[in-house]
């Protein structure tokens, strides 16, 4: 795992990414989680396509938003369990 996967993978293990599901116009992309859960703006390209690397490996999963909401982008068992293993290697 790179260091940017592993950071893109903490980021949403402690819940700061959401996920655009490119509703009403807008671009789908993902997004930063502000202090009240919506969108902050946006995360760079570096991010997202460790993100995109994490999804594709099913480490990370979107929790589907309510209606046009933004969804949570979220660490699977596998995602947390990786995360953890890598974090423990990295102390």
């Amino acid at each position: 795992m790179t260091a940017q996967e592993v950071q893109a993978l903490a980021d949403a293990a402690a819940g700061l990414v959401l996920y655009h599901n490119g509703l009403w116009g807008a671009p789908t992309c993902y997004m930063w989680a502000g202090p009240d859960g919506t969108a902050a703006g946006r995360v760079p390209p570096w991010e997202c396509e460790a993100l995109d690397r994490l999804g594709w490996r099913k480490l990370i999963v979107t929790a589907p938003g309510s209606g046009p909401e933004d969804g949570l982008v979220q660490p699977t068992e596998a995602g947390l369990a990786t995360l953890h293993a890598q974090q423990a290697r990295a102390a």
